[in-house]
């Protein structure tokens, strides 16, 4: 009677079948997916602006100005624009703010003064963009 010997080879037919099984499922499940997609408004579809909103202009050397109803205050730091915000919206709270800020402004210097006016109780906030015609 012969002996029998142990073989020291690994078996990979059942993990090549494995591996078919999953690429077949990607394959069929991949186009079922949906991509999360960002709609990024572009500036031929802006709307115009409420002509009672409040405008905060950011200019490029980071300095702030608030313009009401035609007449443009500069203002020193955050401290002045929110003092000078809410005696604008004292009369009406609901009032909108835009924020105007230049293409060159860095966009952390935008982030603040938008989270400075959300954490003052400002609801109704919009970034302005000019229409490309302009």
């Amino acid at each position: 009677m012969r002996e029998r010997r142990l073989k020291n080879e690994i078996n990979v037919v059942p993990y090549i079948d494995v591996m078919l099984v999953l690429l077949v499922i990607f394959m069929v499940t991949a186009p079922m997916m949906t991509t999360a997609s960002i709609d990024v408004p572009s500036v031929g579809k802006t709307a115009q602006a409420p002509a009672e909103a409040l405008q905060v202009n950011i200019r490029a050397d980071e300095s702030l100005s608030l313009m009401d109803q035609g007449t443009e205050t500069r203002l020193g730091g955050d401290g002045e624009l929110f003092q000078a915000i809410s005696n604008a919206r004292a009369k009406d709270p609901r009032r909108p703010v835009l924020i105007v800020g230049d293409k060159n402004v860095k966009y952390a210097v935008v982030l603040k003064v938008l989270d400075e006016l959300q954490s003052q109780g400002v609801e109704r906030i919009g970034l302005l963009v000019q229409p490309s015609g302009k």
